[in-house]
């Protein structure tokens, strides 16, 4: 017996949905199967994350570690975060000292995992004449500064081990990584220019820098800018200043006539407040350096997060 038009019709319509969903589904599990043979990278901060993004452009997502707005130096993995580094097949670092004790929390959990330093390679600067640390009485000799992305033509190293050990990994997909690579150098030049262009409109005499703790060499260095104090004179920001430091650079503060004290966000600008305070300067107390903000917070990248603090730093010196 033949069946109604109405009844053929919607077992015809049953019909191509269901090929429809056997096709979705096939077509699912090859997008699975392509994923699952990504590259599973991670980086211990989100500027290095964003670094590391813009080599491996569509080949995969690089996750931070450390989520934005959190302290880098004041982190503490939870067995979930050491579980998914030991689960990447990349971990990048950014070494110098800077993850201290996190990175051998992390060598230790993740033994498998390959660690990729992004700074290799680059030689630490030497603390100029007048600088804390600068092997006076007062400093401390033998510390390695980290902070080497503040300058944008350092990072262009990071940039390039960062590719080599995407090629070591993924040798498929060297032909990517090489453009990208080369397409962010040449990001990171402009933002070098950009910078430059931005502490020129300041006049010499008003380039004086007083961190909350020796972040800012490398920046200083490449941009004409001189470090005459830290309110922690030392790389780490843990440390606490003696009673005799906070008056020395009280008093180098009003000699010098400094504009401005810069603290990093995540911070404790109280004793900058102090300062400034009997000084009649100000605390300029949210720069990133190396924590990028939410999308659209004007510091959602490691480009935008340099010309954050750049704008922050010249309108403080102003």
């Amino acid at each position: 017996m033949r069946r109604p038009a109405a009844a053929r019709l919607i077992a015809a319509l049953l019909l191509l949905v269901g090929l429809a969903g056997l096709t979705a589904g096939a077509g699912c599990g090859d997008e699975q199967e392509a994923d699952a043979g990504a590259l599973r990278v991670m980086a211990s901060a989100t500027f290095l994350a964003d670094i590391a993004q813009n080599v491996a452009g569509d080949r995969f997502t690089v996750e931070s570690l450390v989520p934005r707005d959190a302290d880098l130096h004041a982190f503490e993995p939870t067995p979930r975060d050491l579980a998914a580094v030991d689960e990447a097949d990349l971990f990048i670092l950014n070494g110098g000292g800077l993850e201290a004790a996190l990175e051998d929390t992390l060598r230790t959990a993740a033994a498998d995992t390959t660690f990729v330093v992004a700074s290799d390679g680059i030689t630490p600067r030497e603390p100029q004449p007048g600088e804390p640390l600068d092997g006076s009485e007062e400093g401390r000799e033998g510390e390695t500064d980290p902070h080497f992305w503040l300058d944008p033509t350092l990072v262009a190293a990071y940039v390039e081990n960062i590719r080599d050990a995407f090629v070591a990994a993924d040798p498929e997909g060297r032909p990517e990584y090489a453009a990208n690579a080369d397409a962010y150098i040449a990001e990171l030049e402009s933002l070098d220019t950009w910078i430059r262009d931005r502490v020129a409109t300041l006049p010499r005499e008003d380039r004086l820098l007083v961190m909350n703790h020796m972040s800012h060499g490398y920046f200083a260095d490449r941009y004409g800018l001189r470090i005459v104090g830290a309110v922690i004179p030392s790389i780490a920001s843990g440390e606490s200043p003696t009673a005799k430091q906070l008056a020395a650079l009280t008093e180098t503060i009003r000699r010098e006539g400094v504009r401005a004290i810069f603290v990093e966000l995540d911070e404790n600008p109280e004793l900058a407040a102090q300062i400034a305070a009997e000084t009649g300067i100000v605390v300029v107390d949210d720069l990133r350096d190396h924590s990028l903000s939410e999308p659209g917070g004007g510091a959602a990248t490691y480009i935008e997060m340099m010309k954050y603090d750049t704008e922050r730093i010249v309108d403080g010196l102003k």
